[in-house]
């Protein structure tokens, strides 16, 4: 665990927050000796924090054992270097529990994931991540996608709640997006973040700047870091020139690429990560392996990629 407020520490980070995948072995065991290196490799190239065992790093895929011997070698591989951020996730007494392995292997905070399943109403909604916040000293960023949606008013409640630091956004609605930033910033005063968790996110990384969400997860860091790292620095400093050629070049094609499978924000990434040199084994049931003619795909575009960097140089 680090020191200084998980919220400071993540305000204006030094480079992408890094997701890494989760590490299985031929047998399909996690491969924990795979995991440290594919995370000491993403801090070592500049990431900016590690969200452990979240979305692509197959949560919903992992025993509570498993979660939190990953969430421990994240922790280990850090040093502390950069916060590592766990998921948490299903009903309020799991994700509970989820959240107190992941304080217990030294995490500093938890993205709050949507609950198993059922669609509830914005009161049962804010109980859940307000139990979830009060049951741990860890900070936590609340996950808004697929069943778990909020209104303005209540976002400015959880805003409002002890624990509760920060928001990210996967649904990708930004009339709603700009009416929750504008009410927190009218109603609460406070420091609150937002986060764009859109599936390769920097595709809509020119948008959500716009309404002033600048903090996004990058998928594509885990298996091209010097991309990802280029394309974060060039949407920070406001050079536009180099985003759009990342945009039309590289991401562009790999959101379309990405498209042709059900669960490839995960499998495909995992793919690309096996083509650069890292066996971090397949992803299990019930998601499924890229086809071989969008790994091969998958394999050029990130040797696009590379290239354009050269062109910018």
């Amino acid at each position: 665990m680090t020191s200084a407020p998980l919220a400071s520490r993540l305000s204006i980070p030094s480079g992408p927050l890094f997701f890494p995948v989760t590490a299985y072995d031929r047998d399909g065991a996690v491969d924990l000796g795979v995991y440290r290196e594919h995370v000491r490799r993403g801090v070592e190239a500049g990431a900016a924090a590690v969200f452990a065992c979240c979305g692509t790093g197959e949560f919903h895929a992992l025993t509570p054992e498993e979660f939190q011997e990953c969430v421990r070698a994240a922790v280990e591989e850090t040093a502390g270097r950069v916060p590592v951020v766990a998921g948490a996730g299903y009903g309020t007494a799991l994700a509970v529990r989820y959240a107190r392995l992941a304080e217990e292997a030294g995490a500093d905070g938890l993205l709050a994931m949507p609950p198993y399943l059922v669609v509830a109403g914005q009161e049962g909604l804010l109980r859940h991540y307000t139990e979830l916040a009060a049951a741990t000293s860890l900070d936590v960023i609340v996950y808004q996608r697929d069943n778990a949606v909020f209104t303005p008013d209540t976002v400015v409640s959880l805003a409002r709640a002890e624990g509760i630091i920060g928001f990210k956004d996967g649904l990708g609605d930004l009339d709603l997006m700009q009416r929750i930033v504008s009410a927190v910033r009218s109603e609460y005063r406070g420091d609150f973040l937002y986060f764009n968790g859109l599936p390769t996110a920097e595709l809509t990384g020119l948008a959500y700047r716009g309404i002033g969400i600048t903090l996004y997860s990058s998928a594509v860091f885990c298996f091209a870091p010097e991309i990802g790292l280029a394309f974060h620095q060039a949407l920070g400093s406001g050079d536009d020139a180099t985003v759009n050629r990342l945009l039309d070049g590289f991401y562009r094609p790999l959101v379309e690429l990405r498209a042709q499978g059900r669960g490839y924000a995960v499998s495909l990434v995992k793919a690309g990560v096996r083509l650069r040199g890292l066996d971090v084994g397949e992803v299990r049931p019930p998601l499924h392996e890229p086809s071989e003619d969008h790994v091969k795909q998958l394999a050029q575009l990130i040797e696009r990629g590379y290239a354009l960097l050269e062109e910018s140089k």
